[in-house]
């Protein structure tokens, strides 16, 4: 039966906590005569000084790619630490060395480490890169960014490492390795991954038989705990895991999890599955939960996953977790993050308008982790936790509840990062608890990307850490976050400035968002699309001339691409007869057409976009088997359609309501936009569905009428756009379906004299 405790409970003996956690804290710091030390003094300078934070970070950045060439490092160094401010030729100087003097005069003020940076900008700009002083910095920087990577990546190769868990263990810290690198590129890359796993879970276990016995570490409650800990990387062992082929992507992930896992049942090995970005979430957890479930795994209790508490989704992965752990009947180790990928997730939905994934303030995410630590420790029998954080009030919050439910220590632990926050670390183990340290093993450059996103998400402003160097109040520090919430204005939106122009350059226009397919949902709504799609294989497509349907007795088939055996639609030929009837259409449709008011054109369209709406599934689906385009291109082809028919749409109102005057002494003067006439309309295959709405929405919208021809790879797109131009009601005439051979058809198209306007893509004769 679960334990229930009441939050006033939680509450203060989490503050509680969290107070001798930051005594012992400070008891703790390590000697002024210890590198650590300096290191923590050095990050702290980096947080307070936000120009030099992000000089520094992207100066890191790029030295994989700048390597030991000097030359490259001295222009990098004086790219990003020379700046206006810091450092010019003062007052105009001719000669560089009293110019050099000058700039030197204003080195007062600053922290020390900013003073050296100046000086340092100084030397960059007034010397010769491949002076001395210039070379020494270089050599400097090289070896400085080499020994802070290195107190961050715990080594190359299993010696490296090994020496590196041995210095954990001295501290009474346990160790989990995580092997740098995600998002393998290549089958190549990936079982280069793959092996690596496979080494570190049957070489470290032999190193481990010699290790001393750390208690702390190794047993809880008298039961053994594993001593090899590994973390794992799904995509790095599988480059094509994707969510838009959800069944393939657990089936291949499987068959590489199985190797790494009888491994480690065999020597007594922990395996952590990792979380990584949003978009494979749900991929990654529902690998989790069928290959646990397998009865080869079901019974081993050192298997883990991760669930990230600034995800709106927390909650409910944590009730869903906390049930499918009882369905398996042997407890699964859960690893609670805040999560590593904020402004990647941010910036990734924004640019895509997608709903955000992620909270958009810090203590949401913070409170999120707290209500996932209930979920999971009232329930530890099932879910045993492992709660990763360098905030305090996180940790001290966990520990509350592991005190008040009284849970053993076998089933519980704090988590944190190598080379970050060991003051925290020192206090976790005084005060009895197992903390575990997640350990990146791998070359130092390569890792040079996991070092910034650690450095980036440990010294944000709102970051723990970076509020701790600042010397924010403990009882700041420690308020709940739903209080520190209430006290926190809202995030300011950015502003937007107005410009003044005699008319305005257009309405507001947002792009049509694709479709995110890591929704099982979107999935769902793909196969519906490609089924109907299906359903109409080999259908027989008639020209469209002044709304009726014609044959004229010749067909064409479009074929599939990637099937080319099979017969998507047979499509009516047209001839020399059909191309007069339908530009003799399109003139008799034109006469009332081009008389019908701009806004009235324009909601014809804009009904248009609302059909491809309705139907982008069933639109997406027929390019899929016609054209060979992947989903997401198909989809994407749906949403530039719909986009082209909303602009143009908008685009026409506005002109129209703006009329242009231009009146002088005696003269009256106005600028209006009128039809050309019956307009030819000849698209490609490639955008098969994008391009050719944008050339007849823009034709029709425009008050002119259109004979369109289709290119043939692509006729059956487009017969449904004219399905959906029908079914908004667009008068019989203005638009017009003539698929053939270019040689013909459009050759005739172009060269008859009803014909008022050509447009058209892809030719290969511009400018005649």
């Amino acid at each position: 039966m679960t334990t229930r405790v009441s939050r006033r409970q939680v509450e203060e003996l989490t503050v509680q906590l969290g107070q001798e956690m930051f005594e012992r804290m400070e008891s703790s710091r390590p000697s002024i005569f210890r590198a650590e030390r300096w290191q923590e003094l050095g990050l702290q300078q980096c947080m307070k000084n936000e120009w030099l934070k992000v000089q520094a970070f992207r100066f890191i950045d790029v030295l994989p790619t700048v390597g030991r060439n000097q030359p490259e490092l001295a222009r990098h160094m004086r790219e990003y630490f020379v700046r206006p401010d810091l450092a010019h030729t003062a007052d105009g100087h001719d000669d560089p060395r009293r110019a050099q003097r000058a700039a030197l005069a204003e080195l007062d003020g600053g922290s020390a480490q900013e003073r050296l940076v100046r000086l340092a900008a100084k030397v960059m700009e007034f010397e010769r890169l491949d002076s001395i002083l210039p070379r020494l910095l270089c050599w400097l920087a090289w070896n400085g960014s080499l020994r802070m990577a290195g107190t961050f990546i715990a080594g190359s190769d299993p010696e490296q490492a090994e020496r590196a868990i041995r210095r954990l263990r001295d501290e009474r810290l346990a160790f989990t390795i995580d092997v740098l690198g995600e998002a393998a590129l290549s089958r190549k890359e990936a079982d280069a991954y793959h092996q690596t796993y496979l080494k570190l879970i049957t070489e470290l276990p032999r190193h481990a038989a010699a290790w001393p016995k750390v208690p702390l570490c190794d047993e809880g409650d008298g039961e053994p705990i594993p001593r090899v800990n590994v973390s794992v990387k799904l995509t790095s062992i599988h480059p094509g895991l994707d969510p838009i082929a959800p069944e393939r992507g657990k089936a291949v992930a499987k068959d590489l999890l199985r190797p790494l896992l009888r491994e480690a049942m065999s020597a007594g090995v922990h395996i952590h599955i990792d979380m990584e970005h949003y978009a494979i979430k749900d991929l990654t957890l529902d690998i989790c939960r069928e290959i646990f479930m397998e009865d080869e795994f079901r019974d081993y209790p050192h298997f883990g996953l991760v669930l990230q508490a600034y995800l709106k989704d927390g909650d409910q992965d944590a009730r869903d977790i906390v049930e499918w752990a009882k369905r398996r009947g042997t407890p699964v180790w859960v690893r609670l993050v805040k999560g590593a990928y904020w402004d990647s997730e941010t910036v990734w939905s924004q640019s895509a308008g997608w709903p955000c994934p992620v909270w958009k303030q810090k203590w949401q995410s913070d409170a999120c982790f707290e209500r996932m630590t209930r979920t999971l420790l009232e329930n530890w029998r099932h879910t045993p936790g492992a709660f990763a954080s360098h905030n305090i009030r996180s940790l001290a919050c966990a520990m509350a509840y592991k005190r008040l439910l009284d849970i053993p220590a076998r089933a519980f632990e704090l988590q944190m990062l190598y080379g970050m926050g060991d003051p925290i670390k020192r206090a976790g183990v005084e005060m009895g608890e197992r903390c575990r340290i997640y350990t990146p093993y791998g070359e130092l450059l390569p890792g040079m990307a996991y070092l910034i996103r650690r450095l980036l998400e440990n010294t944000a402003n709102e970051g723990f850490l970076r509020q701790t160097c600042d010397d924010a109040p403990r009882e700041r520090l420690l308020l709940s976050p739903e209080k520190l919430g209430a006290a926190v204005p809202p995030p300011v939106e950015p502003i937007t400035r107005k410009y003044e122009f005699e008319e305005p350059i257009m309405d507001p226009f947002e792009n049509t968002p694709n479709t995110d397919f890591a929704h099982e949902e979107a999935r769902r709504s793909m196969q519906a699309g490609l089924a109907n799609a299906r359903s109409e294989i080999g259908r027989e497509y008639p020209l469209i001339i002044g709304g009726q349907r014609v044959t004229t007795g010749q067909w064409f088939d479009s074929l599939s691409p990637s099937r080319p055996s099979e017969v998507v639609g047979k499509i009516a030929r047209a001839d020399a007869d059909s191309v007069e009837q339908a530009v003799a259409a399109a003139a008799d449709a034109l006469k009332s057409w081009r008389r019908t008011p701009p806004r009235e054109r324009a909601e014809y369209v804009l009904r248009v976009a609302e059909l491809m709406r309705e139907h982008r599934f069933d639109l997406a689906g027929v390019e899929v088997f016609e054209c060979a385009k992947p989903w997401r291109d198909a989809d994407g082809d749906v949403s530039e359609a719909i986009d082209y028919c909303e602009y143009y749409a908008k685009e026409m109102i506005r002109m129209a309501d703006h009329v242009r005057r231009r009146d002088i002494a005696g003269e009256t003067n106005e600028y209006i936009y009128t039809p050309r006439g019956v307009v030819a309309v000849i698209s490609p295959w490639n955008f098969p569905l994008a391009i050719l709405t944008g050339l007849a929405a823009a034709s029709v919208v425009t008050g002119n009428t259109v004979v369109m021809k289709p290119a043939s790879p692509a006729a059956v797109t487009a017969f449904k756009l004219v399905e959906l131009f029908e079914g908004a009601g667009l008068p019989p005439g203005v638009l017009n379906y003539l698929p053939g051979p270019g040689g013909e058809v459009g050759d005739q198209l172009v060269k008859h004299p009803g014909v008022a306007l050509i447009v058209f893509t892809g030719s290969t004769e511009v400018g005649r």
